[in-house]
């Protein structure tokens, strides 16, 4: 299971236990807002796009969407997300648990600036009922990202 991939790259820094599993469904930002109690764009959500043949992962705030010509500015090509039934191949996870944490070996993970507003955010962890709250430098610790890029509009408007 993915929430154990998580759980394993976690405990490199001995947070797994961090780890909340839910009673309910956390798949989509709206839903883990509501089962987490919190606003809907400290929700960290994992979008996978294709760039190259290879699959890329930006993460984001919840109420952020990607702008296709900042998107373009970055990445030199048109944004194009991941297929449904691409996401667990490419990436290690099912969509509804995508997130930074175990994905598979070659997938390039991008943070955005909308989330450096917050204090905490919300990502999830590998399922469609998990998430851990972490700070900015948290989540810089415990991802592997390569850099912050500024591909998203909406949530500084």
């Amino acid at each position: 299971m993915a929430i154990e991939k998580v759980r394993k790259h976690l405990a490199q820094w001995n947070v797994e236990h961090k780890i909340q599993e839910l009673n309910e469904s956390s798949a989509t930002v709206d839903l883990a807002a509501q089962a987490l109690g919190c606003e809907p764009e400290r929700i960290a959500k994992s979008l996978s796009f294709l760039v190259n043949d290879g699959a890329i992962l930006i993460v984001a705030a919840g109420d952020a969407k990607v702008d296709n010509a900042k998107y373009k500015a970055v990445f030199g090509t048109k944004a194009k997300m991941l297929g449904i039934d691409e996401v667990l191949e490419k990436i290690g996870h099912e969509v509804g648990g995508v997130c930074p944490f175990g994905v598979n070996e070659g997938v390039a993970i991008y943070l955005d600036e909308s989330l450096k507003r917050f204090t905490t955010v919300f990502p999830a962890c590998g399922s469609s009922n998990s998430a851990i709250e972490l700070t900015i430098s948290e989540l810089e610790t415990y991802t592997p990202y390569l850099e912050w890029v500024d591909v998203c509009k909406g949530w500084n408007e």
